[in-house]
């Protein structure tokens, strides 16, 4: 069974290394952390669960970072994560499996993403590349950083052909370099008040910002920078980035290309402009896969008074099993089918929606009313 090395990079994170150690520690071979800074008592936290921490002088970028810990690793396979991540569920034994039978590919966990908006909890699911070989991968970029091939050592992978970060996370999305791993994490990086959040973004945008210049017009910088000003609730701004990204030729199978675009329509959403939403209805046949996307479309046609329309795409999105926002295929599609029913008057089938919406704080106010 090959050894598993974690690797770690961290700063200031007191709040919240302990709990993401405690619940991995006993399922890793070795603990690399490297601190690049901290003022708190990480360090000392660090201590109690490897004596492998080391200082790394921190030089605005993420990938040079990363780097630097996985040469600190003795073995050869590398798990990463962040100390705003916790295990929620692992099997260890079969990930390991998973390793023999993938030595050259990467593994993708599920990561679960929490946050708290206008006092409504939201659940966001999505695979992220965290477990590889570091004879075949290394790290690049300054922020937001990907794993891409070691030029020549990577099986069946044609690095000539990726001359930068997003052609390569073209490839490294695709089910023939990855493959997913029984690990499950929740990650509370996004959670916060408004202040919080733009203390992070910030950073975020200036590191992002200056990538661009070295690559411009690279889309995944571009949906990169929307993403931080969507968090910063800069939704125009936001928009304007994400609407730069899409006029690049792209590969809409992309994880990052989906969420980039509905991202794009929820900042339209926001802004309130609907009638410009509108305009999402023509890429339908591309993304109609997706149950995040129909919901998507159920809102815009919802926010532009088409209805009954609104209504047959929200009762769509509900027949599909999987999606990415928790809700959008239960009770926020019934809760929006309940709020159209009520304003058209149907007083008793908006009553069967909210009642379909089970224990969903919003819809049990609207039937209370009723």
């Amino acid at each position: 069974m090959p050894d598993i090395s974690l690797c770690m990079i961290v700063k200031n994170e007191e709040a919240s290394l302990e709990h993401c150690l405690s619940g991995i520690a006993s399922y890793v071979d070795e603990i690399i952390i490297i601190d690049t800074g901290s003022t708190d008592r990480t360090k000392e936290i660090a201590f109690r669960f490897t004596n492998k921490v080391y200082d790394y002088m921190w030089i605005n970028d993420f990938a040079a970072a990363r780097n630097y810990s996985i040469r600190k690793a003795d073995n050869e396979f590398i798990l990463v994560l962040d100390s705003d991540e916790t295990v929620e569920n692992i099997n260890m034994d079969n990930i390991k499996l998973l390793i023999e039978q993938h030595p050259r590919e990467i593994g993708r966990l599920l990561r679960i993403n929490e946050f708290t908006r206008k006092g409504v909890l939201h659940k966001y699911s999505e695979r992220v590349n965290r477990l590889f070989s570091k004879k075949y991968y290394r790290y690049e970029g300054i922020i937001h950083e990907q794993l891409v091939p070691i030029t020549g050592s990577a099986s069946n992978i044609m690095v000539d052909e990726c001359s930068n970060v997003s052609q390569w996370t073209e490839l490294a999305t695709d089910k023939d370099y990855t493959y997913p791993i029984p690990l499950t994490i929740r990650h509370s990086g996004y959670e916060g008040d408004l202040d919080q959040r733009k203390k992070k973004t910030e950073r975020n945008i200036s590191l992002l910002k200056t990538a661009l210049q070295q690559h411009p017009n690279d889309p995944y910088l571009l949906y990169q920078l929307g993403k931080s000003y969507y968090m910063e609730e800069d939704y125009e701004t936001a928009r304007e980035f994400f609407g730069q990204a899409l006029f690049v030729d792209l590969d809409t199978r992309l994880e990052y290309v989906q969420d980039m675009v509905e991202s794009y329509g929820y900042s339209l959403i926001n802004i309130e402009q609907y009638e410009t939403a509108l305009q999402m209805l023509n890429l339908y046949d591309e993304f109609s896969h997706s149950t995040d996307f129909i919901f998507l479309t159920a809102l815009i046609l919802m926010n532009n008074g088409r209805f009954h329309e609104a209504i047959r795409e929200f009762q769509l999105a509900t027949k599909k099993k999987e999606c990415k926002m928790e809700g959008v295929n239960s009770y926020l599609a019934f809760y929006n089918i309940g709020v159209i029913y009520e304003c058209l008057g149907d007083l008793e089938n908006a009553k069967k929606s909210y009642k379909k919406c089970e224990n969903y704080e919003a819809a049990t106010v609207r039937l209370s009313k009723l």
